[in-house]
């Protein structure tokens, strides 16, 4: 946020010392959109993080599955969701779901995945739905990765935090929404 980059484990040594095996300290699962790269928005390097990266947060199967492979294989003990302000993925669904027509393409898939958090925003008001919707994305997703049969078990030991949490594209400031982890 203050543009105090130290641009860590990005040299030649750290890209040897990680060649044979990865530790990250975290899961990122954050938005495509270009104006938010979790490794550069946090500072770090190569080895530091696990990243995925889906329209406005959505999730499935295989992006569940990539979540959880750090926690699961690794001991990563933590798992962010991050979401973002103007994000465009949620704009073109919440407007596809609230005038009821499907996006082109695979992209509908996305407003289906978003469907829950439209209902939420939907109930809770306020002046921009849209902003509103994404909050609730990031806390449903940190959510229902909390609860997951295969993370709750780690999340209830202490051994795994998954946070939600929100970028602002205008001040860099991260703001967790959920799920704070603590220290022990």
């Amino acid at each position: 946020m203050s543009g105090d980059l130290r641009h860590p484990d990005r040299d030649p040594d750290r890209r040897e010392f990680v060649a044979q095996k990865q530790e990250p300290f975290g899961a990122i699962l954050s938005c495509i959109d270009s104006r938010v790269p979790p490794e550069l928005l946090f500072d770090t390097g190569l080895g530091d993080l696990y990243v995925m990266r889906t329209g406005g947060e959505a999730v499935g199967p295989v992006v569940t599955g990539s979540v959880e492979y750090g926690p699961m294989t690794s001991g990563t003990p933590l798992i962010v969701v991050l979401g973002h302000q103007r994000c465009g993925a949620v704009a073109a669904a919440y407007r596809s779901i609230r005038d009821g027509k499907p996006l082109p393409g695979n992209l509908d898939a996305i407003a289906r995945a978003l469907r829950p958090a439209y209902e939420q925003a939907a109930r809770e008001g306020g002046s921009d739905p849209v902003e509103t919707m994404a909050r609730a994305q990031v806390e449903l997703t940190a959510a229902d990765l909390r609860s997951n049969q295969d993370l709750a078990p780690l999340v209830a030991k202490g051994t795994l935090a998954v946070a939600g949490a929100y970028y602002s594209l205008d001040t860099g400031k991260v703001e967790v929404l959920a799920g704070a982890p603590t220290r022990p």
